[in-house]
């Protein structure tokens, strides 16, 4: 399967976000894509960096203007995307929600995003209540999609549940980044962390993992409405504004990635820059690689019993 990523920059202007989209998604599928995954709420700025009643003027139904964009231009070029949304589902209640748009431009599935997290800069639990739809995988034209969300990826349990359902691939769009004031070793060790749980969640169900993030400097003040026409300057840094004391911010850390089902590093993006890539999966490896380690054939489901229990004392 040819599988099309967008690792991209965001800005405040949704609309240019969402055209800039559409153009690396032609090109993609001019590439000869057959599936295209975009990172998490890449409509806009991640607005999850700050408590805000007024953000919520963010969301949107589904269906509604972002599926149909997306949807057509699924239809127009015969593909399937993987997009990410900021649910309204109604007045008080939203969600995080990964949407797959099939090929003729129809919405194949949706899943909403189940592990929140709540951490500075990364308010999640202040705009979405947690996913009501299970950890099941969307069919679509291409495949069985095991599509989950950004926080999810550090939970082996949601990769499992996609693997026993017959996922073909494990997806995550994805807004993860540097905290400025962690010294540049943990920084790095956290980005590593990052990577290599999901290498792992491929390696443990046989998988190939398709994971997505944003890059570049996102500033609060921008949403604020305080410079929302501009880009960001190019000479400021997440260590300077946090210098400065003006901004809240996330430095993107990209290193978008497809692994394998071996956990092999097929396509790693840049830390800094935008990218856009079409990487070659072998499904039929994903077989094969089960067959040589069959861990479904040999779990002990009859002693997993407090897998779900909070905590054993």
């Amino acid at each position: 399967m040819k599988i099309g990523i967008i690792q991209q920059h965001n800005t405040a202007d949704s609309n240019n976000n969402k055209h800039r989209l559409a153009e690396k998604i032609k090109q993609l599928a001019e590439q000869g894509a057959q599936l295209v995954v975009l990172q998490e709420l890449h409509n806009s700025l991640y607005f999850c960096q700050e408590e805000n009643v007024d953000l919520f003027n963010l969301a949107e139904p589904i269906p509604g203007p972002s599926t149909q964009f997306f949807g057509a231009l699924a239809r127009e070029l015969g593909i399937v995307i993987v997009t990410s949304l900021f649910e309204r589902r109604a007045a008080g209640l939203y969600h995080n929600t990964a949407v797959v748009m099939e090929r003729d431009g129809s919405i194949a599935g949706k899943y909403r995003k189940m592990h929140i997290p709540d951490d500075p800069a990364y308010y999640e639990k202040f705009y979405f209540t947690p996913g009501d739809l299970g950890f099941h995988p969307i069919d679509t034209s291409v495949g069985r999609l095991g599509v989950l969300v950004c926080w999810d990826q550090w939970y082996p349990e949601a990769a499992r549940l996609m693997a026993l359902q017959g996922a073909d691939l494990l997806i995550y769009p994805t807004a993860i980044g540097y905290e400025s004031s962690d010294p540049a070793e943990e920084q790095q060790r956290q980005r590593e962390a990052w990577t290599t749980v999901q290498r792992g969640h491929a390696v443990a169900n046989g998988l190939p993992v398709i994971t997505v993030n944003r890059v570049g400097l996102e500033r609060l003040q921008q949403l604020q409405g305080q410079d929302t026409s501009a880009e960001p300057d190019e000479n400021t840094t997440a260590e300077t504004d946090a210098k400065q004391g003006t901004f809240s911010h996330i430095q993107f850390w990209g290193s978008s990635f497809v692994a394998g089902p071996q956990g092999e590093l097929l396509y790693r993006a840049s830390e800094t820059e935008e990218e856009q890539a079409v990487v070659d999966v072998s499904m039929e490896r994903s077989e094969n690689v089960r067959r040589w380690w069959p861990f479904l054939r040999d779990r002990r489901i009859d002693a997993y019993a407090d897998i779900t229990r909070r905590f054993i004392d």
